[in-house]
């Protein structure tokens, strides 16, 4: 992988890790149009660059992080049916990492949802809440482990389990930013240790790409996640679903036509 490579998949994981588009997809596309979507270092490379989006999101809400503990508590509470998931379906998972049409049909499927969940939600939003209970956290964190389907985006599910919990956009929104600190964290230690215990190392340049990778991812994500929010809260859905169609209909060609596609 090259420094050049390295910036452009930061950029995409910046823009979108926080949008409900699926990451996954777009890397899929922009690693395998590179030709370097199969190398082990590029599969570890890609999910870790989730550190520096992790920041982004503890700076651009460092007030939020520092406030109570029942913050904390709440984030467990959300964090805890993906871990349990994750784990016990880890082979049936990492068997649809493999099949890059179930990421597209995924991304279709959520592109249809977002054609009329603004309508769907439409009253949420004039009188939803902010307030996040303990059981509403449980209940999104229920919701994220539908994005343990490979294209759903953990973004997404876990808006549309706000929004299922009377919350307002933007508040099903930041709560899905904050959690996503600690599910990137242990994907990542995940990653890493895998990668470790494959029998691979990290050398001085692996070790630069990671750090020019998430300096980008950062602080692509900080310039994400503000444009998100204002556009949400004015927009709503709709585009991003067109958005999510159209790719997984670009992916679905790709892979009908034989090029070589695979899932970092």
């Amino acid at each position: 992988m090259s420094i050049t490579e390295a910036i452009l998949l930061a950029i995409v994981e910046g823009i979108t890790e926080f949008l409900p588009v699926s990451s996954t997809g777009h890397m899929i596309i922009v690693s395998s149009l590179m030709g370097i979507a199969s190398d082990p270092f590029t599969k570890t490379f890609t999910v870790a660059i989730q550190l520096g989006a992790i920041l982004s999101v503890i700076v651009l809400y460092w007030n939020r992080f520092f406030q109570s503990w029942s913050f904390y508590f709440k984030l467990g509470v959300a964090f805890i049916p993906a871990a349990i998931f994750g784990l016990l379906l880890n082979d049936f998972i990492d068997r649809l990492l493999e099949r890059v049409d179930v990421v597209a049909y995924a991304l279709i499927a959520g592109g249809i949802v977002f054609l009329f969940i603004d309508k769907f939600f439409h009253k949420t939003e004039e009188k939803g809440t902010s307030e996040i209970s303990y059981p509403v956290a449980l209940k999104i964190g229920f919701f994220q482990t539908i994005a343990l389907v490979p294209g759903v985006s953990r973004s997404a599910a876990t808006i549309i389990g706000g929004l299922t919990q009377k919350l307002n956009k933007k508040t099903a929104a930041e709560f899905s930013f904050f959690l996503a600190v600690p599910t990137m964290f242990a994907a990542t230690a995940y990653k890493l240790l895998k990668f470790y215990l494959e029998g691979n190392s990290l050398g001085s340049e692996e070790l630069t790409l990671l750090a020019i990778g998430n300096l980008v991812a950062f602080l692509v994500a900080i310039l994400a996640i503000k444009s998100f929010i204002s556009f949400l809260t004015s927009h709503g859905f709709k585009i991003f679903g067109y958005y999510r169609i159209v790719l997984g209909i670009t992916i679905l060609v790709m892979y009908f036509l034989g090029i070589q596609l695979s899932i970092v």
